[in-house]
């Protein structure tokens, strides 16, 4: 780790940063036969015959730590584990932002957790909208989030890699660059629960040279553990480690750390590989298809797995598909986004269908729904 790295405390609240935090039954690492400390039950529950379930468990599983840090690369005193990747949000935000004065940046249309999060903490909230370039889709605008991050005491700049839900991935170069300009000012949080989709490296090998730096990752999307909850937060030691101390309690149930660690194996984490390149396949192939269809007006580039469409109407198109049993995102009451659908990609009869429906969209023409007041991103 960087030699700089305690610096980054500068960035948490003065008040946190000796918070010791809840210290539960748990944390103390005790031995013993007959455990008592805890006000658990003596018995197992009836639904519970193995008694699985009748201790708390550890607040950070050592094991799953263990196979999350094998995963992305790192050591696991740089990662917490939490409730996807919504509570690493919510405990940032906690951790560095006192209410009213610390501000937290986003850069919509993009996942609508970093701006509720800022809400429930009283955090200002600075918005820097993505520019739709002609070629690479929705992406940021650094030179105004250099800019603006500063002006308006940003704490926090969360970017999201690929972009949700845009789908366009950062360059590492580019995420560096921030990272550096905002050195001592704020953290930059690199948002990557669409990583395992993307052609690009995973931010995770700037940490050791950027200090301020925080990527998220989640097992809900590429590893179909959307249920479980688990997600994670990777940062310098220092930082996880406050981070943990702002944690509620027990934050990993048994039975999903359980879970997570046997989708870690090797086995199970091959198939999530080929998974992966089905999915990457058919992103490709969707695109393709729908390029040039009769009211698609534009299919950007993903390097998620999804697709962001917009059509001449958007509703129409929302109201074919569902008529045909298919569910896709309503994106029309996001940002500049009025016209637009995400489509998650399914299997390959699942996207034969889409192309179906949208191929015929002509004919559904002038049917279309009116537009949501918002939208809300699902995330790890």
């Amino acid at each position: 780790m960087n030699a700089t790295a305690p610096g980054i405390l500068s960035l948490v609240r003065e008040d946190l940063r000796d918070f010791a935090g809840y210290s539960s039954a748990r944390s103390a690492r005790l031995d013993g036969e007959i455990w008592l400390n805890a006000n658990e039950s003596a018995w197992a529950n009836i639904a519970d015959p193995d008694a699985a379930c009748r201790r708390y468990p550890d607040p950070q599983p050592a094991a799953l730590c263990e196979a999350l840090a094998g995963l992305y690369g790192v050591q696991p005193a740089q990662l917490v584990v939490g409730r996807g990747s919504d509570e690493a949000i919510d405990l940032l935000v906690r951790a560095t932002c006192h209410p009213g004065r610390d501000a937290v940046l986003v850069t919509p249309p993009v996942f609508g957790m970093y701006a509720v999060s800022a809400r429930l903490q009283g955090a200002p909230l600075v918005e820097v909208s993505l520019r739709d370039d002609a070629r690479a889709g929705l992406v940021p605008d650094f030179a105004a989030i250099e800019r603006e991050a500063p002006a308006r005491a940003a704490k926090l700049v969360f970017l999201c890699s690929p972009s949700n839900p845009g789908g366009a991935a950062i360059a590492l170069d580019d995420i560096a660059r921030l990272a550096r300009r905002l050195a001592g000012r704020a953290l930059v949080v690199v948002d990557e629960a669409y990583g395992e989709f993307s052609d690009l490296a995973s931010a995770t090998t700037l940490l050791n040279a950027l200090p301020n730096l925080v990527v998220l990752r989640t097992l809900s999307k590429a590893h179909a553990l959307a249920a479980a909850r688990i997600g994670v937060a990777i940062a310098a030691p220092e930082l996880i480690a406050v981070l943990r101390r702002c944690q509620a309690p027990y934050p990993v149930p048994g039975p999903v750390a359980r879970i997570g660690i046997q989708a870690l194996s090797p086995a199970a984490r091959e198939a999530t590989a080929a998974r992966i390149a089905q999915v990457r396949s058919e992103r490709e192939r969707l695109r393709g298809a729908l390029t040039g269809l009769a009211g698609v007006r534009r299919v950007y580039p993903s390097q998620a797995n999804f697709l962001l469409v917009r059509f001449d109407d958007a509703g129409a198109a929302f109201d074919a598909l569902l008529e045909a049993g298919i569910v896709v995102r309503d994106q029309r009451g996001a940002a500049a986004l009025h016209d637009a659908l995400r489509i998650t990609i399914g299997t390959p009869e699942q996207n034969d269908r889409v192309i179906e429906v949208l191929s015929g969209l002509g004919s559904h023409a002038g049917r279309g729904a009116t537009a949501p007041a918002g939208t809300m991103e699902g995330t790890g």
